[in-house]
């Protein structure tokens, strides 16, 4: 079998035959993940990319999205009437870089240096629980917690150790917080009491706020790697 050689002219590529070098050719570049991680959770536009990725710029932004479309890891489609917007999302191959991410997050939380005070985008926080659930402390579990923030609402359902997070309505949700996701992030990883924030009217709590408390539970960074 004759192997076929495909060129690509565009990006620094390593010209190395393994896998994760060529990996490192389709994400390697700076922002290219961060971008593919705002995208985890469905369709997103251009303008909400940018917001949620601190410190990029439209330009850069813009030379990402094209270079991940032309690998064939991220496509456009407008949506229909009435919003008629034009929106990145995932291709099916694209999505099936979601354990790397989650394996990547687990490691690299290990090292001293991991700062978790620094700022996080929604998407981010949800992934995170996924990554850092431990159904061992879940056990037998069965709750679901909506979060509000801003515009975007988001769902975390745990059930039998399993955990899924999506987007969606929160209105069948035991507990609900509309706050920011560093909030959620100090509540979850911190063990901040949601009502350290909630008196300084940061945050809001509807519903079964037991549920949340043993939400909060479920999840705790690694230990840091000895270094």
């Amino acid at each position: 079998m004759k192997l076929e050689k495909i060129t690509d002219k565009a990006g620094r590529k390593y010209h190395d035959a393994c896998g994760a070098a060529h990996g490192l050719d389709l994400i390697g570049e700076r922002w290219a993940l961060l971008v593919i991680r705002e995208l985890m959770m469905g369709p997103r536009r251009f303008g909400d990319l940018r917001k949620d990725l601190h410190g990029i710029s439209a330009n850069v932004l813009t030379q990402r999205l094209e270079g991940l479309e032309a690998s064939g890891i991220v496509t456009r489609r407008k949506l229909p009437p009435p919003a008629s917007v034009q929106v990145y999302e995932l291709t099916p191959w694209g999505y099936e870089i979601k354990p790397v991410f989650m394996v990547l997050g687990g490691w690299a939380a290990r090292s001293p240096r991991h700062d978790p005070t620094l700022p996080i985008s929604a998407v981010s926080i949800m992934q995170s629980f996924e990554t850092m659930f431990d159904p061992a402390l879940a056990g037998d579990a069965a709750m679901t917690v909506g979060f509000v923030f801003g515009d975007e609402l988001f769902v975390v359902q745990i059930e039998k150790g399993t955990i899924t997070t999506r987007r969606g309505a929160t209105d069948a949700a035991d507990v609900v917080l509309t706050t920011q996701p560093p909030l959620v992030a100090a509540c979850v990883y911190g063990k901040v009491p949601p009502g350290a924030f909630e008196a300084d009217g940061l945050m809001t709590l509807t519903g079964d706020r037991a549920v949340f408390d043993r939400f909060a539970g479920f999840f705790n960074l690694p230990e840091k790697a000895p270094v």
